[in-house]
């Protein structure tokens, strides 16, 4: 049975404690995770810390800092295959995606490579004329980034690459979920050459989050998660007051028109629910569809649905692999259940499937009249989809947006004119227009309201590690006229 270490201060380490990880094709223990504790907090927090201020990394120049990242990346890709094992294994997650996902991640270390010696400062055309005034950004500081166990190497390169870049150091804490990927991401990162403890990498429960997330020396917060947590992390930096990122979850409305192409909505709609097992947090959970050719529609997503290859997530064949644990599929059947009883017609599936593992059925419910119905309001995070159909393009936007969350949406329609007043319209971070669920390094990726704040990806994410200073310098020899008068 394997076992994994923290990584702190540049050293592998056994924690006092450990739990089980459970393989989700199975439901059996195949692993030993460190259970960290309030003590390997704060000795991975103190090791940040002194990364930090050390001459090694703090007087490091941002191009070398880039090739740090470009070496990473390299690393990356070559172990990509290891860390796509691995992330099936202990999640659950199919090896299709995590293959291809993973080749990707090296991708968005070299974009913030590129990006590490082009945070630029800035020149101010200041109202005196014996001054000369400009602004530094500089690295924030410690960074607490806190993943979950879905998409984790995805999840944490946004976070990790851009502070990295910056200059900051970064504890991460792996999710109790599946935190086998991140454990072994250490032993990559330091074959990369970086100081010891500019990344150290944990793992544990809510009082490990809790501990790291209050310390008095982290400076910033970049979570990954659920509304729910969000708020205890809100609560927790009212201790250190660091500033926080929040990549929340989502409900996101997948609208088509009549006009779309039925085909391709439908192929991006299976790819929005059902793929990764719909635990995505930009999951076109609320298929919107005109009423005119729901029926149409609804036949050949079902179809599909029923096409789907469920089966074990390490085969290069299967389409639908596994929960990641039971809990959800509890919670999935639970809400399905409440959902029905409140009048939603059950499509297709609905229950979990029979065996070992943690397998639940692509589901479909249609919810047209049941508007109320808890499937349209409440995160699945499993392949569950609830319908609605709309008569106008004010319904659609109405319906879109009578939601907490504001993540992601798609939008299918070959009305160009229409499709400009929908993107306008629709509240969300994320707007695809005859596409569902592309990502890149250079596109921010980030939602409103419950689905949370900052950006991830992009120029941006890098300018949220930094902090802003101001210079003043006096160009004049004359000496300081009256001291009590503010210049």
């Amino acid at each position: 049975m394997q076992q994994f270490q923290h990584y702190i201060d540049g050293s592998f380490l056994n924690a006092a404690a450990q739990f089980d990880s459970l393989d989700p094709a199975s439901g059996s223990v195949w692993a030993k995770m460190p259970q960290a504790t309030p003590e390997d907090v704060t000795a991975a927090v103190d090791a940040a810390d002194r990364a930090f201020n050390a001459p090694d990394w703090a007087q490091m120049t941002a191009s070398h800092r880039g090739k740090l990242l470009h070496v990473l990346a390299d690393l990356i890709a070559e172990n990509a295959p290891r860390l796509a094992e691995l992330e099936t294994r202990d999640t659950g997650k199919i090896i299709r995606e995590t293959s291809a996902q993973i080749a990707y991640v090296a991708d968005f270390y070299r974009y913030y490579a590129g990006l590490a010696d082009k945070i630029e400062g800035a020149h101010l055309p200041i109202d005196k004329p014996d001054m000369e005034v400009w602004l530094r950004r500089e690295p924030i500081g410690v960074v607490a980034a806190i993943v979950p166990w879905n998409s984790q190497l995805f999840l944490s390169a946004v976070k990790i690459g851009p502070a990295l870049a910056a200059g900051c150091t970064v504890v991460l804490k792996a999710s109790e979920d599946g935190p086998a990927p991140m454990l072994e991401f250490a032993r990559i990162f330091d074959q990369a050459g970086f100081p010891k403890g500019v990344l150290n990498v944990i793992t544990g429960g809510p009082d490990v989050g809790a501990a790291l997330t209050s310390h008095p020396k982290v400076a910033h917060v970049a979570f990954t998660g659920g509304p729910d947590t969000a708020r205890h992390i809100v609560r927790n930096s009212a201790e250190n007051l660091a500033s926080t990122s929040l990549e929340l979850g989502g409900k996101s409305p997948f609208i088509v028109f009549e006009d779309a192409d039925i085909e391709s909505a439908v192929n991006a709609q299976v790819s929005g629910i059902f793929a990764a097992t719909g635990q995505s947090c930009v999951s076109g959970s609320r298929l919107v569809v005109h009423a005119s050719i729901k029926d149409q529609f609804l036949a050949r997503l079902k179809e599909k649905a029923e096409e789907v290859v469920i089966g074990a997530p390490d085969d290069m064949q299967t389409e639908v692999g596994p929960l990641c644990t039971e809990r959800q599929r509890d919670t999935a059947l639970d809400l399905i259940e409440r959902s029905l009883a409140q009048g939603a017609k059950l499509i297709t599936g609905g229950q979990p499937v029979e065996g070992e593992g943690f397998y639940f059925q692509p589901t479909i419910l249609d919810c047209s009249e049941a508007r109320n119905a808890d499937s349209l309001s409440h995160e699945f995070f499993g392949p569950v989809l609830s319908v609605v159909s709309f008569e106008t393009e004010q319904e659609a936007i109405d319906i879109a947006n009578d939601t907490a969350f504001g993540l992601a949406s798609g939008l299918f329609t070959q009305n160009l004119t229409r499709a400009h007043r929908m993107i306008r319209a629709i509240r969300a971070g994320i707007v695809w227009v005859n596409t569902y669920r592309a990502v890149s390094p250079i596109a921010p990726f980030g939602g409103h309201g419950l689905s949370g704040h900052g950006r991830e990806g992009g120029l941006q994410a890098a300018l949220d590690y930094t902090k802003i200073k101001t210079v003043w310098l006096r160009t004049s020899d004359d000496p300081i006229p009256n001291p009590f008068v503010m210049r």
